[in-house]
């Protein structure tokens, strides 16, 4: 963004070049003044399209959101069942490789007006649009909603951290083992039914 001063800043630049730098330093790291200072635009520049960090980092998070609903509705179409379910998860934990502050951005706090009308409210609708394979009722679905939040985010969280770097078995085939007994449970949802 060097020199965007001269050659048009807009909201937009000013977003995807917070969004990178978030990859590169960190989502906690992305402020104005430093976004400023790596792109060689002064910091009032900014605030002609963000106003203070909070807003930059909101915006960075529904930009992520949609980069990964985006990613997320590609990978799991035309798929049920199991294969929808691998399909969702490893879009998720690609992007989550790929785009690290990214992707920690996808959990950044929206207040609820902003949460209403952003990409998470797809990811939801995604997630659900699967668990319908499984054929849970409420509340058991919107309990799986948050099983399968929590184990992704879990995993790509410890993943990213080295958790699992320095001992076996490999990541890939616990993650494949995890998917595997995810489909597994989800098959045989415990619904309080028949002693269930």
């Amino acid at each position: 963004m060097a020199g965007a001063e001269r050659a048009g800043l807009t909201t937009e630049k000013v977003v995807r070049a917070g969004a990178e730098l978030a990859d590169e330093l960190g989502f906690e790291q992305v402020t104005p003044a430093e976004l400023a200072r790596r792109s060689g635009v002064r910091t009032a520049s900014l605030y002609s399209h963000v106003r203070n960090a909070h807003d930059l980092r909101t915006r960075i998070a529904l930009l992520a959101l949609e980069e990964l609903a985006d990613r997320v509705s590609a990978a799991v179409a035309g798929r049920a069942g199991a294969d929808a379910l691998s399909a969702f998860a490893n879009a998720y934990r690609d992007y989550a490789h790929e785009h690290p502050g990214r992707f920690a951005a996808t959990r950044y706090r929206l207040d609820p007006e902003t949460a209403a009308t952003s990409a998470g409210v797809r990811h939801a609708r995604m997630s659900r649009a699967i668990l319908r394979g499984y054929h849970l009722a409420e509340p058991h679905q919107t309990h799986a909603v948050r099983l399968l939040g929590s184990v992704f985010s879990g995993y790509v969280e410890l993943e990213g951290a080295g958790g699992f770097s320095h001992s076996s078995p490999d990541p890939e085939e616990s993650w494949t083992a995890i998917l595997g007994a995810l489909d597994v449970l989800l098959r045989g949802w415990p619904t309080g039914e028949d002693g269930a």
